[in-house]
């Protein structure tokens, strides 16, 4: 996935997860947007898995995602909580953690129908 953020629109600084999800911590190009760039990776990224691994026929990604915009000055940070996605998810689920990320930021969940 990192070789397809590469190519495609800038840079992959790093890419991690767990069964369930991904995080990467990407750089784009100026004229790319957020959600070209969402569309476009998880696109190439599904062409690629079900091309690599054999029992992947029917791989899907969930809808939707969600991107944050980092600072330079906490972009270790950002690699080191990615580095650590089993650690984290062994205290709290995915859910759990993203609800409380959306709430301490004043986000309301967006969710569309379809």
């Amino acid at each position: 996935m990192g070789g397809v953020a590469k190519e495609e629109f800038g840079q992959a600084r790093i890419i991690g997860g767990t069964d369930d999800h991904i995080h990467g911590l990407l750089s784009l190009r100026p004229d790319i947007s957020i959600s070209k760039a969402m569309e476009r990776w998880k696109s190439l990224a599904t062409a690629w898995v079900k091309k690599t691994i054999p029992d992947a026929n029917n791989f899907r990604w969930r809808r939707g995602y969600s991107a944050f915009s980092v600072s330079r000055s906490q972009a270790d940070k950002v690699v080191a909580y990615i580095a650590r996605q089993d650690e984290h998810h062994r205290v709290m689920t995915f859910e759990e953690e993203f609800a409380r990320l959306l709430d301490a930021h004043g986000i309301e969940l967006s969710r569309t129908s379809g």
